[in-house]
């Protein structure tokens, strides 16, 4: 793994490359961004959109926290960090499409599963343990179906959380109305990281099949 002093000569290799053939879209992207896909990913290192999706700059409008969550809408005063994300990118960007992916071997889904972290402090992982709780509903259908280790289970969960962003999306006014309306699509994934598939969530049918 590379510090980040290592990291600065990929930085000089992305200058002397990327930067010099991708010169004009660089220029373009100074008027502004137009991203037409939001993309609601995890934080972990090994998911990254950009790379999974092979994208130029500017064509995605990535967030990316614990477990790939979107929390329900609220009004409630606070520093609601994804939900400004998804009004930004709904409401000013006018994006046409919303994918939740979730990954496999999420380590923020196998907590909610285990529940290991419940009951820890704020600062000693208790932020966690409060934002792994959106999935408390979900994990405790699959614990009581399949139990809490294993891969199987695990892998219900990360998609089972997939499931709960979405529903949780569609709680918020302006992502209601637009696809309702027909401007706004939603769509559910999912990485399995063992082996590099992409699935994709059937929203009719509740299954995730691999993208042809």
């Amino acid at each position: 793994m590379k510090s980040f002093d290592q990291m600065i000569d990929g930085y000089r290799q992305f200058r002397s490359g990327d930067w010099k053939r991708q010169h004009d879209r660089w220029e373009e992207l100074q008027d502004g961004q137009s991203p037409q896909v939001m993309i609601i990913a995890c934080s972990d290192s090994r998911v990254d959109p950009a790379q999974i999706f092979a994208v130029d700059p500017g064509e995605l409008f990535v967030v990316r926290n614990v477990a790939a969550m979107v929390p329900p809408f609220e009004t409630t005063p606070g520093r609601h960090g994804v939900s400004a994300a998804l009004e930004f990118a709904v409401q000013f960007l006018k994006v046409r499409e919303i994918v939740v992916m979730g990954h496999g071997m999420c380590g923020g889904c196998k907590a909610a599963l285990t529940q290991e972290m419940h009951g820890t402090e704020l600062g000693q992982g208790g932020f966690v343990a409060s934002w792994i709780a959106l999935l408390d509903d979900a994990r405790d259908a699959i614990a009581r179906e399949l139990g809490t280790e294993g891969r199987v289970a695990e892998r219900a969960m990360e998609q089972a959380g997939v499931k709960v962003s979405l529903a949780n999306l569609r709680t918020f006014p302006c992502v209601r109305e637009k696809e309702a309306n027909g401007s706004l699509k939603l769509r559910g994934a999912f990485f399995a990281i063992s082996d590099g598939v992409l699935h994709l969530l059937d929203e009719a049918t509740g299954d995730f099949a691999p993208a042809s």
